[in-house]
């Protein structure tokens, strides 16, 4: 008789409180993808196993074809212990999807997993595939009775999945920041977030209320960085957009200490999105609110070998100012979540959606939280602007398009003098007001409809012809290139018109294989965003044919995509894409999935006796490293 993964989990958890470690999972040490194989008790029947519930499509413009998913030996021949039965929801009526839509898997606590434990694999995880999958996103949305208003305003829980051998070991850990250590200590939610403003407890005496006001007058952002995990140096940080990071040993998830970007540059915010060029280097962009001078854009870098030998000293002391960008209005700077960069390059894109600092600044006394500071101005328009890495010199000439906000770029490039971005777009910034708490927790079919005037994400492409000149002909296209329907249209007053050429629409958290970053590139992955009943999937779409592949299982919800390229891979698409899947459906349980890149057929997963939650973004660290 079958044995369910839930039973299996029981077992364990009976096991650990009888003392029974015939049953037990064994904790490991050692560093990210080489685990001493000693260690763990080796799960009976790991081998490789088949058969899987999820599977691909192949979309055109002609529909969608089923393809064949990843198959082996015959299911039945599996024993047991080893075999997973994880059954697929039925076409269910309404209620049921509303009884088990995406709030549960979004609004709940996350728990912490301190100790790794083993994945059981159904399918083979290549034995090239070594190395540790870090995760970050918001995990706990409540302390004490006091919560949060917004999904973006959890406590950060981070997840690593560390490939060995063909096996996948799980760990999680809150982030020990000083924010998460004066929440839990005080057992309520004492630092303000995003979308949630912090009062002084009513129960403190006058003393220490005015205090607490006064601290507000300079806002003092919190340092709870929930949005993806990034490398200065060799040192990995937990990081968001503001001035705090945190950096974190890789291997057991412990918070080493905080650092702040402005002892070290004159910065208020920063990227969770830098760029890494081939030889290690890291470049980032920030924001300088406050402090001499008007408000500025500041790129930087910080050089591959900034950690040394002292492991102590934060990567940021050698830092490298590469140059700083005038704000177009002085009160209101562009908000910028991810950048792009060429070989040459760097492109940012200055949006109508901006930063209100005096309403930032004030935004204490007026009982307003800090996402309300933050407004699209629809009748503005959006300024690219052509940053050269190397001398710091921007490009003269002066390329705009239509308003539009953008969170995430794709890829960006150089080709025959032109440089070619691509990124994901919408038409306003209501995404936010989606990730409020209250939306979330509403039923399916209300979620549904109140999403319905929401703009959808489109991922379209931009093209700027280096080659352009004052004496350019007035009102022609100056885009020479031939696989691209993107225009650039000079004007009368000198500058250029920019109209995209869309490439596919509904999806987000965009990956691809970053051997190809800042080079000409073919593919792309993300998450297929349908605010409705049916589950989000994973996506690659080829720019070149403008089909998508698809891999999807109901009642599933897929992180970010992350691409890892195979050794000595030949074509682009050589590789596996990793993807941690969550359900509402107390059946599935979670699991990492490993996915053919180049055919989106799933090639293993490996499921997790242990809660994981959602999350946003993460980083790859190969074995090697």
């Amino acid at each position: 008789m079958a044995v369910s993964l839930m039973q299996l989990w029981t077992r364990r958890e009976d096991a650990v409180a009888t003392g029974d470690k015939k049953n037990t999972l064994v904790p490991f040490t050692g560093s990210p993808g080489r685990l001493p194989q000693d260690t763990v008790k080796k799960v009976k029947g790991s081998e490789c196993t088949s058969g899987s519930p999820g599977r691909s499509l192949v979309h055109d413009r002609g529909g969608a074809v089923m393809m064949d998913p990843f198959r082996r030996e015959d299911r039945s021949a599996l024993e047991p212990w080893t075999r997973l039965d994880t059954p697929r929801w039925e076409q269910r009526s309404p209620e049921g999807d509303n009884a088990a839509g995406m709030q549960p898997v979004f609004s709940r606590n996350g728990q912490e997993t301190p100790e790794p434990v083993r994945a059981l694999i159904q399918g083979c995880v290549p034995s090239w595939l070594q190395g540790t999958l870090l995760r970050n996103g918001p995990g706990l949305f409540s302390v004490g009775e006091s919560e949060y208003n917004h999904w973006f305003d959890g406590l950060s829980l981070i997840h690593s999945f560390t490939f060995s051998a063909g096996d996948v070991f799980y760990r999680s850990k809150f982030l020990k920041s000083d924010t998460y250590k004066r929440n839990i200590r005080a057992n309520r939610i004492v630092v303000s977030e995003f979308g949630t403003m912090i009062y002084p407890d009513p129960c403190k005496n006058i003393f220490s209320r005015a205090f607490t006001h006064l601290c507000n007058v300079v806002p003092d952002f919190t340092d709870n960085n929930l949005i993806n995990i990034i490398r200065y140096g060799q040192d990995y940080y937990a990081s968001s957009e503001i001035n705090y990071i945190n950096q974190i040993d890789p291997v057991t998830l412990e918070t080493v200490g905080r650092v702040n970007y402005r002892n070290h540059i004159a910065l208020n915010l920063a990227t969770a999105h830098p760029h890494y060029d081939r030889h290690g280097n890291t470049y980032n962009m920030g924001t300088a609110i406050m402090g001499l001078g008007p408000p500025k854009y500041v790129i930087f870098k910080v050089p591959k070998d900034a950690s040394g030998k002292e492991q102590k000293r934060p990567a940021l002391r050698t830092v490298q100012p590469i140059c700083s960008i005038p704000v177009r209005s002085t009160l209101f700077p562009s908000y910028f979540h991810s950048f792009g960069m060429t070989e040459n390059f760097i492109v940012f894109v200055e949006q109508p959606f901006k930063l209100d600092i005096v309403r930032l600044a004030t935004a204490y006394f007026r009982g307003v939280n800090w996402g309300s500071c933050l407004k699209f101005d629809k009748d503005d328009i959006t300024v690219f602007h052509l940053i050269n890495r190397t001398t710091g010199r921007a490009v003269s000439t002066r390329f705009y398009a239509d308003a539009m906000v953008v969170f995430h770029h794709i890829n960006a490039y150089e080709d025959d003098n032109h440089v070619v971005f691509d990124l994901i777009n919408y038409e306003n910034s209501n995404l936010y007001d989606m990730f409020y708490l209250q939306n979330l927790r509403q039923n399916t079919t209300n979620f549904i409809q109140s999403t319905t005037s929401f703009s959808p994400p489109v991922c379209r492409r931009f093209v700027l012809p280096l080659h352009a000149h004052k004496e350019s002909p007035r009102g022609t296209n100056l885009v020479t290139l031939t696989d691209t329907t993107a225009q650039a249209v000079m004007q009368e007053n000198g500058a250029i018109y920019c109209r995209p050429d869309t490439l596919f629409q509904g999806l987000e958290l965009p990956g691809i294989n970053y051997n190809f970053n800042a080079r000409k590139y073919r593919y792309f992955y993300g998450s297929r965003v349908e605010w409705t009943p049916h589950p989000n999937k994973i996506a690659k779409f080829d720019i070149v044919s403008r089909k998508q592949v698809e891999w999807q299982q109901e009642s599933c919800y897929p992180s970010e995509p992350v691409f890892v390229e195979a050794p000595g891979a030949v074509e682009e698409d050589d590789g596996v894409i990793l993807s941690s899947v969550v359900s509402p459906d107390p059946n599935i349980v979670p699991f990492m999935l490993v996915l053919d890149a180049k055919t989106m057929a799933e090639v293993a997963r490996a499921s997790i006796p242990a809660s994981v939650h959602m999350d946003l973004h993460g980083h790859f660290i190969p074995a090697a490293s």
